[in-house]
């Protein structure tokens, strides 16, 4: 009996979701196959959560500064206090959050965000030696078995739908293009999207239930209804320029770089280092992290938490209650990433494209930016699907059956989108995540966020939950800016009042 294609498809499975959960072998048809389970370690945060008190030796170093937390806003504050005594500290083995880079046999693609925008970020990056490669592609739509290019655009005449449904769709664009969304900023950070989808159809409804979850988490019901109205007007306005960028590898090939930059100071970074509690103290801070099971403590003239807000408010002693309060309006999803990789072209027809009505949201094409660079070959066609989940769905991904549904869903509603997609990968990568994007709630931006990130007397709040309206790189970045700036002015305060 002869073993098809499908026989060997590896499955890689990796998340901050029960690391270690065996994967169910039925996952995969039956034949040779390689089954490899590796990721984040949530006992230690999972502990602090459910009150674990860990021993607080005495503090055996001192430091400037600790920073907590090895994603783009940690290594961004490093980067900024790279002159300073730092010390900086990441529970993971590897640095960049929830987005880091991965290869495949030499080809990069992303393991969360895959791109940004902006002046400032073209600025920013190229500074740091990573010369920005411009997407130019608006988004398109997979729907009823057909492609659509440049949905909010000129793909609005070309969706498989009922005329009166494209109706629908052109008066909804034609509606938000008239809102002045400057003038009604904080009305609209403070009602759900929903408000103006409502009347507009099913099909209109279901479009922004996939876009919302997959970029701020949260369908069209929980958004805040800036966010939508922003991105229609951004895609479908009267200037029409893709102003997104990327690099292979995604948004993980910044804090890749951000890592080799600060390598000269690799002694004061500490990889698989969890802090379990920063306890302000008179004239300091002491920090408690556990590195090889042995609890440590350093002390600190200030603290970075450059952290999720989820689990800084148990991390961090003293808290004032109005702080926790806002923190505690907060929400968060569990975020899977599927990556597809195929040893043949398979879908490279846009960058990012959506597919309202599937498991995943949409999927993006990891060398798009690349493919037509001079002597370029694609050898691996490698397709990123992100799957946002619910917060009630959280319990999927702990558990044998909930993998294998996942990792099947996607593939089954995959092979099912177009012709050219029937087909089998070579390996199926799925990045289980349990807390990486908070949701951007009608309110948050305008009411919740400014006091979230109120420093206390010697303990500063940054990560990509920290501004706002959405968790992106930017934003960490920009709070990480913030932070620094905070810690420098009660340095520079301190100096005054020892001076006088």
């Amino acid at each position: 009996m002869s073993t098809s294609r499908r026989d060997f498809i590896r499955y890689v499975v990796a998340g901050s979701i029960a690391a270690g959960c065996p994967v169910d072998l039925s996952l995969l048809a039956a034949g040779p196959s390689t089954i490899e389970v590796d990721g984040e370690h949530n006992q230690i945060c999972h502990e602090i959560r459910d009150g674990h008190e860990f021993p607080h030796p005495p503090a055996t170093q001192k430091h400037d500064v600790v920073i907590v937390g090895g994603g783009v806003s940690g290594l961004m504050s490093a980067y900024l206090m790279r002159d300073k005594d730092f010390l900086l500290l990441e529970k993971e083995p590897h640095w960049g959050g929830n987005s880091y880079l991965e290869e495949y046999n030499g080809v990069a693609y992303a393991t969360g965000g895959a791109f940004t925008e902006g002046e400032t970020m073209r600025e920013f990056t190229t500074g740091l030696g990573l010369p920005y490669l411009p997407v130019d592609n608006w988004d398109g739509t997979i729907v009823n078995g057909e492609f659509v290019a440049d949905t909010w655009g000129v793909g609005l005449d070309r969706l498989p739908y009922p005329q009166n449904v494209r109706d629908r769709f052109k008066k909804f664009r034609d509606e938000m293009l008239k809102i002045d969304l400057e003038k009604h900023a904080v009305e609209l950070d403070n009602v759900p999207l929903s408000k103006y989808t409502v009347g507009y159809g099913p099909e209109l409804q279901a479009w922004w239930d996939g876009f919302g979850p997959s970029n701020w988490g949260a369908r069209a019901d929980e958004s805040a209804a800036i966010l939508g109205i922003y991105e229609v007007q951004n895609a479908a306005g009267a200037i029409r320029k893709d102003d997104r960028m990327t690099w292979p590898g995604g948004l993980g090939a910044i804090n890749k770089k951000f890592a080799e930059i600060m390598q000269p100071h690799r002694d004061r970074m500490l990889l698989n280092a969890a802090t379990v509690a920063v306890v302000p103290q008179k004239h300091g801070v002491n920090v408690t992290y556990l590195q090889g099971g042995k609890p440590q403590t350093v002390e600190a003239k200030g603290v970075i938490m450059a952290t999720p807000k989820f689990i800084t408010v148990r991390m961090v002693e003293g808290m004032p209650q109005k702080q926790k309060d806002a923190i505690a309006k907060m929400r968060y999803i569990p975020y899977a990433v599927v990556n597809l990789v195929y040893d043949k072209p398979v879908f490279n027809r846009g960058y990012d494209t959506w597919c309202p009505g599937n498991s995943f949201t949409d999927f993006i094409v990891a060398d798009w930016t690349v493919r037509n660079q001079p002597g370029y070959k694609q050898k691996y066609n490698i397709l990123t699907c992100y799957t946002p989940l619910r917060r009630e769905q959280r319990g999927i991904l702990l558990t044998e059956d909930g993998s294998k549904q996942l990792a099947a869903n996607v593939l089954r509603d995959f092979k099912k989108l177009l012709p050219e997609t029937n087909a089998d990968p070579v390996e199926v990568q799925i990045y289980r995540r349990g807390h990486p994007l908070y949701q951007s709630l009608p309110g948050n931006y305008t009411q919740v966020l400014p006091q979230v990130r109120q420093p206390m007397e010697r303990v500063f709040f940054a990560n990509t939950d920290s501004e706002g309206p959405v968790s992106t790189t930017p934003q960490g970045i920009e709070a990480a800016r913030r932070a620094v700036k905070e810690y420098e002015k009660m340095i520079a305060g301190s100096r005054a009042a020892a001076s006088t």
